[in-house]
């Protein structure tokens, strides 16, 4: 039986350059070395191509003004002998550039070919390079790479887009004293500093990783290990310990077998600017996670899932992202009611609703970018059209198309086909929409893509806030106490004896984070009420949670609780997060003359700390008229 024709087999990238529909990629080689003097990566890409039709003689692929290539060769069917072939880089977008390579006769369609390109890649946006002072430990140098979503370009010549995947193997040589990782199936550690690695299940580009720094390893269970500097890996452990086989062996009575061999996960140095990013076999991971009681441990759930949703199966280019995202969302939150109940699980989603109205409201809900399906035009980098809306607009989709089926069963059985259908290719909307409907022959009779005001079309074609949102009111239970609590600490004279009556000590890290959500809301509170709140929930106001400590600064910052200043500037100078350190910097900007000046002096003392693309959203909101 041949495979299903695919309608991502025709859909176009507009943030490539490459030669995608030309040249099947049937493996890459990396053989490169750390050069952390001069903040460079040399070596070279070896590229195992298909021609997919007669008279090729052009070759495209992506690169970066940071990445100089040099010589680039076709290579015999025997490897020895090589003949050196002309090249050109040309301009394509601000984000990237077009190498261009002249074969030297034109290719048949079936016919195998084998290209090296000697280059090196410098400082770009996709090859991080940190000083000491940006890790943890304050004493050696850092390299990371972050692929998505077009920033692979920067650390090799490649297909940079989603469309299409390849296997890969690696030899990466580092100094005396680094440890080098990468998203593989397998690695060793060879003579001479040299580690190699080998990649056996066919990946996008962007989900290659490297990171190379002072790390160690700690197994935390069968089949995983934390990774992290000397520092942190003590803390990572115990955090970890014997709980990601839990999410793991979870997801796959769900989903269906995990196919990536060994899930790990590394805690970078402190300046990474995101949450997670779900490299395959090692997800990174920000060391905010690292509470110290297990209170976050559970947001790897998200990471994990994308093992399924979006690594397995891959949106086909990045106008198709709520497929990875809306996917990945609904699959974290199977796992999540799993494993602590559906109470808890509507309440992270009701905070995950929220963070959508915000967005919709701050955006205007009519913006093209508030749709499921959105529009790349050509220039425009994807990165640029992030927000919420792929996330949990993309999740409120997916519950619809649960809603429509009605037994939770019957519809965790169409996701498990979804991923054995679909495993290691890259799809479209109307491929996973076709095999649903396929799948669900009764739905299809019914017509369910038209029904007035929830037609499938709609979802995907029409801004806005989503036709249908699940019912989170089992999240009740939890959201009306925190409701109640934070009305009585917004009333102009507290009554301690009430407040003093709800026992928050057995909340969870979301019920805690909505009740100050909703404070925050009112505020600023009466006079003296922040200090009174600080006193009494020392668990929140001392805490080591960073969704806690985001929560108390922007208390502190929104009431003017000078006292508690220093907590703010202590938490800028723990991390490095996007997420958190600019609604801290925000707030600061807004807030009083003396949290304005802070803001000032925090920046100047933890700028050098900090990811390039945050200090420049530092400055702009410093600069920015309040």
């Amino acid at each position: 039986m041949s495979p299903r024709p695919l309608h991502s087999a025709q859909a176009t990238d507009v943030a490539s350059a490459s030669s995608f529909r030309a040249f099947n990629p049937r493996h890459l080689s990396l053989s490169l070395e750390v050069d952390f003097g001069q903040r460079e990566l040399r070596g070279s890409a070896k590229w195992e191509l298909r021609c997919l039709q007669d008279g090729e003689s052009i070759l495209n692929l992506d690169v970066h003004p940071s990445l100089r290539v040099g010589t680039v060769r076709i290579l015999g069917p025997s490897g020895p002998e090589s003949r050196v072939l002309k090249h050109v880089v040309r301009p394509f977008t601000r984000y990237g550039e077009q190498l261009e390579v002249s074969l030297a006769e034109p290719c048949r369609g079936g016919e195998d070919i084998q290209l090296e390109i000697e280059y090196t890649a410098g400082q770009g946006p996709g090859v991080c390079w940190l000083g000491p002072e940006q890790t943890a430990g304050k004493q050696k140098p850092y390299v990371y790479t972050q692929g998505q979503a077009v920033l692979n370009r920067c650390f090799f010549p490649c297909f940079d887009t989603p469309a299409v995947k390849s296997t890969y193997c690696a030899t990466i040589k580092v100094p005396d004293g680094f440890t080098a990782v990468m998203s593989a199936t397998t690695w060793e550690k060879k003579e001479n500093n040299i580690y190699a690695f080998k990649m056996d299940q066919p990946i996008p580009s962007y989900l290659v990783a490297l990171a190379v720094g002072d790390i160690m390893s700690a197994e935390v269970g069968p089949r995983s290990r934390v990774w992290a500097e000397p520092c942190l890996i003590q803390a990572a452990k115990q955090e970890y310990d014997g709980i990601i086989e839990e999410f793991l062996s979870t997801g796959e009575k769900l989903f269906g077998p995990y196919l990536w061999g060994r899930y790990d996960v590394l805690f970078m140095p402190p300046s990474f600017p995101f949450g997670g990013m779900e490299n395959p076999c090692i997800t990174f991971l920000t060391p905010c996670l690292l509470a110290g009681d297990r209170s976050l441990a559970d947001v790897i759930i998200h990471e994990i899932s994308h093992s399924w949703f979006g690594n397995l199966v891959t949106n086909a280019n990045w106008g198709e992202f709520w497929l990875n995202e809306g996917f990945t969302m609904y699959a974290q939150r199977r796992i999540s009611t799993t494993l602590y109940g559906s109470a808890y699980t509507c309440l992270e989603a009701a905070t995950g609703r929220a963070l959508l109205r915000q967005h919709m409201d701050t955006s205007g809900e009519d913006h093209p970018l508030n749709k499921l399906r959105v529009k790349i035009e050509p220039g425009v980098d994807p990165d640029d059209t992030y927000n919420e809306t792929p996330y949990e607009k993309g999740y409120c989709f997916v519950s619809y198309l649960a809603h429509l089926v009605g037994d939770q069963s019957k519809f965790d059985a169409f996701l498990q086909a979804y991923v054995n259908e679909f495993k290691f290719q890259s799809i479209m909307a109307d491929d996973a929409l076709e095999f649903y409907l396929e799948y669900f022959p009764e739905l299809k009779a019914k017509n369910v893509d038209s029904i007035p005001g929830f037609e499938f079309d709609r979802w995907l074609n029409t801004p806005g806030w989503p036709p249908f949102v699940p019912d989170l009111s089992a999240g009740d239970s939890l959201m009306k106490p925190a409701d109640a609590l934070a009305a009585l600490w917004a009333a102009s004279a507290l009554n301690m004896e009430a407040i003093k009556s709800v026992d928050i000590s057995t909340w969870k890290t979301y019920q805690l984070v909505y009740f100050l959500d909703r404070v925050l809301e009112k505020s600023p509170l009466p006079e003296g009420n922040i200090v009174e709140l600080g006193e009494a929930y020392q668990r929140i106001s001392k805490a080591k949670n960073a969704e806690l400590r985001l929560r108390w600064c922007q208390l502190v910052l929104k009431n003017n609780y000078e006292a508690h200043f220093g907590k703010v500037k202590d938490f800028l100078h723990s991390q490095g997060k996007q997420k958190y350190t600019l609604p801290i910097y925000r707030a600061m900007k807004n807030g009083s003359e003396a949290a304005g000046a802070l803001a000032v002096e925090t920046f100047k003392t933890t700028c050098s700390q900090l990811h390039e693309n945050v200090q420049n959203y530092v400055k702009k909101i410093l600069t920015s008229e309040s």
